[in-house]
């Protein structure tokens, strides 16, 4: 939501690119661990779900990679959601490897 938000002020050249893509990709990652869950008693398919989850998580930061070049935004925000990427990433991790604590 906080990106849906920063989101918000990028510049309206931004609209179909930036502004879609990070929406897109932030979005993602939620609704894939959303069917990875539904699908947790298939060890296989909730890997996969979680696996799609943490592409999307690295296509978010990446966007906000672009973001900090063009200076839409700042240094502490592209900090404070880099971090939170980071640790989502982490939490994908742990649950791809032990896929069986979720079943």
């Amino acid at each position: 939501m906080e990106i849906f938000e920063i989101s918000k002020g990028l510049l309206k050249e931004e609209i179909y690119s930036l502004t879609s893509q990070i929406r897109r990709s932030s979005r993602s990652v939620c609704s894939s661990i959303g069917e990875s869950y539904k699908k947790r008693k298939y060890p296989n398919h909730f890997v996969s779900k979680l696996s799609d989850a943490a592409m999307e998580n690295t296509e978010t930061q990446v966007w906000l990679d672009v973001a900090l070049g063009c200076k839409y935004i700042s240094n502490e925000k592209y900090q404070s959601l880099d971090d939170q990427c980071e640790e989502v990433s982490k939490l994908l991790t742990f649950m791809m490897n032990n896929p069986a604590k979720f079943s």
